[in-house]
């Protein structure tokens, strides 16, 4: 593990402060999990807000430094890869592992992302998500304090023009039903670090649905807050594919497997 101590200039989320040095939201959260993070010399385990002055070490192996992707699993038959955050993913075939996506992730979101190194494989995991037998599991930081578990219904409505969409309680033209399950890791009074699971999937879903909850994650420019992104300083979302868990997907390699970040 390489040791790194660093001395806070201006206040900012701990976590925001940990990215600027190239890690991932994820990789941030795993740190702060495994006690890898002290501030002026006791662990912490939480987003926490520094002040300047304050002394930050951390701990960390090199290759959790920031890249375009990071493999994850790679067989004859398919590839999982942690995407980092700016990179599109819908439906491209990617040179780099000579394999297509077979979902997607919002540009600006980050993680596990699935490609088919063949027809077989793509045919496979493309009715595996369909018929939801492929479960993802999001991290996300969002604004407030959430501190209850649920699953959430609501409808929603998008316009493809705009790419917006909107969330309602009860159904409305054009509207299709989504659930989303949300458990709470950590609530503050100024942010709250939230495990989400997608029990339907759909455009915008996980952003939509929190602020509609009242929660928008942290940095979303489309369905936050401009006063709370500026004041927390952060532009891009603090959303994370983070683990997926695999039923049976008609490739043996991957069923009943776990993975994640």
């Amino acid at each position: 593990m390489i040791k790194k101590e660093e001395i806070v200039e201006k206040p900012k989320k701990l976590v925001t402060f940990l990215q600027d040095f190239g890690f991932t939201f994820a990789d941030c959260n795993k740190m702060l999990r495994n006690k890898d993070v002290k501030v002026n010399g006791k662990a912490q385990k939480e987003n926490i807000v520094l002040n300047a002055g304050d002394s930050v070490v951390f701990y960390y192996s090199e290759d959790m430094l920031e890249k375009k992707y990071e493999k994850v699993f790679e067989n004859e038959d398919v590839v999982i890869v942690y995407k980092n955050a700016g990179i599109e993913s819908i439906g491209q075939i990617e040179e780099s592992l000579k394999a297509v996506a077979v979902h997607r992730l919002d540009r600006n979101t980050e993680g596990l992302l699935v490609y088919a190194k063949n027809e077989k494989s793509e045919k496979n995991l493309k009715n595996a998500f369909k018929n939801r037998k492929i479960h993802k599991f999001y991290l996300a930081e969002v604004v407030g304090e959430f501190d209850v578990d649920k699953t959430s219904d609501g409808f929603l409505v998008k316009d493809a023009a705009s790419s917006f969409v909107q969330i309602f309680d009860k159904k409305v033209p054009n509207s299709v039903k989504i659930s989303t399950k949300i458990k709470t890791i950590y609530a503050k009074k100024e942010t709250s670090l939230l495990e989400v699971e997608l029990l339907t999937g759909r455009t915008h879903q996980i952003r939509a649905h929190l602020a509609h909850l009242g929660h928008a994650v942290v940095g979303d420019g489309k369905y936050g807050k401009n006063t709370d992104n500026k004041k927390f300083g952060f532009s891009r979302q603090k959303l994370a594919s983070y683990k997926m868990v695999f039923d049976d997907v008609g490739i043996l390699s991957l069923n009943g497997k776990e993975f994640k970040k």
